[in-house]
């Protein structure tokens, strides 16, 4: 009998198809449970054709993490308009987080989880996005606070004079908490039965909408003395 023949694939369509299967296994199993077997068998192709691609399981893995985390950053940032209001903008881009986590819950599990507890290199590309969600957070949070109407910001609730922006500092922490809770929230809503995408995304909302709000009205908390 002679050779069995498999269709002929582009090289970059074979590839993604080998991501997918590796996305899946590692997303879960984990990366260190993982096997190069399980992933080409998953894929439909021979565990050499995968090393041919890809190299090796570091080089695979390391392919699967600047993927999935280039998709759920174009995810957020191609989910808000900024035509729209700042609220409506913090929103739409916290629901494009939490509807891109929830519907790649493997994807989520590789960037976040198993990218930053098994070696530097991995943990690296896992910053490398979320430093880029932070930005664009604190950009929103900056825009946001200028747009705030100036009759409404003239003071803080002590009565202190408020800068017609809010201090650098003070927005990239914001937008660090911001980013904190979401990312603990998708960890949470993907492991809990029954919570949408748009119920985390209103639970965040209206934990952090309440206080960002009052700041952009020049509503401030001040800490008691001690």
């Amino acid at each position: 009998m002679g050779a069995v023949k498999t269709k002929r694939m582009p090289r970059a369509v074979r590839e993604q198809q080998m991501l997918d299967a590796a996305v899946e296994i590692f997303g879960q199993r984990g990366y260190m449970a993982a096997s190069m077997d399980e992933i080409a068998e998953l894929a439909g192709v021979s565990k050499p054709l995968v090393y041919l691609y890809l190299n090796s399981k570091e080089d695979l893995f390391t392919a699967c993490i600047r993927r999935e985390a280039r998709a759920l950053v174009d995810a957020v940032r191609s989910g808000v308009r900024t035509d729209l209001p700042a609220d409506r903008r913090l929103w739409d881009g916290l629901l494009a987080f939490f509807a891109h986590t929830a519907a790649h819950p493997h994807a989520w599990s590789v960037v976040h989880l198993q990218a930053r507890t098994h070696g530097e290199t991995f943990a690296a590309e896992a910053a490398a996005m979320r430093e880029e969600i932070v930005a664009f957070v604190t950009h929103l949070i900056a825009v946001a606070a200028r747009e705030a109407p100036s009759h409404s910001r003239t003071c803080t609730s002590g009565g202190t004079p408020l800068d017609p922006d809010l201090p650098e500092r003070e927005v990239a922490g914001l937008a660090e908490a911001l980013v904190g809770a979401a990312e603990s929230l998708a960890v949470w809503a993907n492991a809990t039965d029954g919570v949408t995408a748009r119920q985390s995304a209103a639970t965040l909302m209206n934990f952090a909408w309440a206080g960002l709000g009052n700041l952009m009205e020049g509503h401030s908390w001040t800490p008691p003395e001690s």
